[in-house]
C-alpha cells in the first residue's frame, strides 16, 4: 500500500481530487486530500493574514496528527508552491515529490515572481477592485461568473517568497507531469509551469512524464492521471 497526499490548485479545494482519490483507494492505497485554510469548504475562514506559511502549515499538520510517512505529495499547479515548502521542513517524511503540471521554484522566488509584472499587475488590480485588496476572484481576467465550486485565492500566497536551501529535500526524488494541453487554458500565467516542464525534461535529476490533457486532468481524464501516479508509486 502506498500514501498518496493530493494538493489541490488555486481557486479549489480537495473537491478537483474526488474521482482520483476514489480510483487510487480502489486500488488499494491510502490518500489524503487536504484543503487549504480559506479555500474550499474552508474558504469561511478566509482572511488577509493568511499566506503561503499558512497553507505549507495545513499540509504539516496532517503529516503530523495523522502520523504520516514515506508519503507521495503531490503538488497540482499552484501547490507546487506548497509542497516545495513541506518538503523544506520534513524530507524524512516524503517519498516522492509529484509536480501535476505546477509550479516550481528557486530559492526566494514566489509565484508573482515567476508570473510577471505584467501578469501580476492585472491579479493585484482585481484583487484591489472586486477582493478588497486581499483576494483574487476566479476568473478575475474574464467577464464569465466563477464556476462552481470556485473560491477566491487569497493575493499574500502568491506573493511570499519560498526559501529553498534544504539538502535533504533537493534529494526526495522528484517527478515533474506535464499536461500538454495546459497552456491553453491557463494563457500567460501558464508559461512558467512550461518552462518547468522544459527543465525537467532535460535536468537528469527530474523524472519527466507527460500527459495528453489539459490544465484539469483530474476532471477530464482521472483515469489516466491515476494511472500515471500509481506508475509513479
Amino acid at each position: 500500500m502506498t500514501t498518496f497526499m493530493l494538493c489541490h490548485g488555486a481557486f479549489s479545494g480537495a473537491w478537483i481530487w474526488r474521482e482520483v482519490a476514489s480510483l487510487l483507494r480502489s486500488a488499494g492505497n491510502e490518500v489524503y486530500t487536504p484543503t487549504f485554510t480559506g479555500t474550499g469548504e474552508r474558504s469561511h475562514l478566509a482572511n488577509p493574514d493568511i499566506d503561503l506559511d499558512t497553507h505549507i502549515q495545513d499540509i504539516t499538520m496532517v503529516f503530523e496528527f495523522e502520523d504520516l510517512s514515506e508519503v507521495i505529495l503531490v503538488g497540482y499547479s499552484y501547490s507546487g508552491s506548497v509542497i516545495t515548502g513541506v518538503a523544506e521542513q520534513i524530507p524524512e517524511l516524503i517519498q516522492h515529490l509529484v509536480y501535476l503540471d505546477a509550479f516550481v521554484h528557486q530559492d526566494g522566488q514566489s509565484q508573482a515572481d515567476l508570473v510577471g509584472l505584467d501578469v501580476m499587475s492585472g491579479i493585484k488590480d482585481a484583487a484591489h477592485n472586486n477582493g478588497d485588496g486581499w483576494r483574487i476572484p476566479h476568473n478575475y481576467h474574464s467577464p464569465q461568473p466563477p464556476a462552481p465550486r470556485r473560491t477566491d485565492l487569497l493575493l499574500k500566497t502568491v506573493l511570499q517568497p519560498v526559501s529553498v536551501k534544504n539538502p535533504s529535500a533537493a534529494a526526495l526524488p522528484h517527478t515533474f507531469i506535464y499536461c500538454l494541453q495546459g497552456s491553453k487554458d491557463l494563457g500567460p500565467v501558464g508559461k512558467p509551469i512550461t518552462k518547468a516542464a522544459e527543465f525537467a525534461k532535460i535536468d537528469d535529476s527530474w523524472q519527466y512524464l507527460e500527459i495528453d490533457s489539459g490544465h484539469y486532468p483530474w476532471d477530464t481524464i482521472p483515469q489516466e492521471l491515476t494511472d500515471l501516479l500509481l506508475r509513479i508509486a
